[in-house]
């Protein structure tokens, strides 16, 4: 039996199992199942000793199969698990699809070299990631105006939400449809009203998981996914709080600025960094107002940081 893994709490493991069409024939693992019921829940597991052995940890957020032992109980072990599509390090999850990074637009004003350095790694990554920006209720218009324009123009997906008024609530529940989204984004920002207001059911699903472990209940120290209506999953993570650009080569940085890439071969000398180079596309690009200045103002802050950074 095959199922995701939402939730890891001092070495259990919570497999939520989906199952919609009907077993022909349970095998001994899941004797109490009724060949006539489909399987859909929880189930508290552990994993195999020989993970441990393999130095293989389970992810929230993997694929695994695992052996059912009190069906009723819904207590398993995983047995395997399934080949990643990906994985991060901080917060340590898999297969993610898409990230969505929340801002508020306002009360805090959002940190745009924050915001970066988040973008940078999810494009170090490889993981597409839609930016939405939150509280627009309270936030200047003009503001808000200021805001699209150095995203959209950057390349990336942005929203503007309010959990007050319902503003882009729909069309970012659009966007999570049928995908495993991880959330990051500092605190203070309407995450966790956020994250009710797409999914009102989220304590639902995870408030019980567990009778056995008191601890950890009531902590956020952990990832944790929820589970949408639309088939999507939405991963609520710790651990996005710092983001170091200094682990980055400083000659590598400028292709994680995704504006960047159609001028990193255009420029007069190969290996251009864009900094003090004369004949310089992007620096051109940025001077035609194509490239946000806000933007690259932040590239050209990362570059020193890594530059600093003493190499071993």
């Amino acid at each position: 039996m095959t199922g995701k893994i939402i939730k890891g709490i001092a070495g259990f493991y919570y497999v939520y199992i989906d199952i919609n069409t009907k077993a022909d024939t349970p095998d001994a693992g899941v004797s109490a199942l009724h060949s006539d019921t489909p399987v859909k829940g929880v189930f508290e597991c552990k994993a195999k000793g020989a993970f441990r052995k393999d130095k293989l940890k389970p992810l929230v957020g993997d694929n695994v199969e695992i052996k059912v032992l009190d069906s009723e109980k819904r207590i398993g072990n995983i047995e395997s698990i399934l080949e990643r599509k990906n994985s991060l390090i901080r917060p340590a999850v898999a297969n993610i699809d898409q990230a969505l990074v929340i801002f508020a637009a306002a009360k805090p004003t959002p940190n745009l070299n924050l915001l970066d350095r988040f973008l940078i790694s999810m494009e170090k990554q490889g993981i597409d990631t839609i930016i939405c920006f939150n509280k627009t209720d309270i936030a200047d218009e003009d503001y808000v105006e200021q805001l699209e324009r150095i995203y959209t123009k950057s390349g990336y997906k942005v929203m503007f939400t309010s959990t007050i008024n319902g503003e882009g609530i729909d069309k970012l529940k659009e966007l999570l449809k049928g995908k495993t989204t991880v959330l990051a984004g500092p605190s203070g920002v309407g995450k966790s009203s956020l994250t009710n207001t797409l999914i009102p059911q989220a304590n639902m699903t995870t408030g019980n998981i567990s009778t056995k472990i008191e601890r950890g209940k009531h902590t956020t120290r952990h990832s944790e996914i929820f589970i949408m209506d639309e088939d999507g999953f939405l991963f609520d993570t710790p651990g996005f709080s710092s983001l170091d650009v200094k682990t980055i080569d400083k000659d590598d940085i400028k292709y994680y600025f995704r504006e960047f890439e159609p001028y990193n071969d255009r420029c007069r000398f190969a290996g251009c960094v864009h900094i003090n180079e004369p004949d310089c596309a992007v620096k051109q690009a940025l001077s035609e107002g194509i490239i946000c200045q806000e933007r690259y103002d932040n590239y050209k802050l990362f570059y020193e940081e890594s530059s600093q950074q003493r190499k071993y």
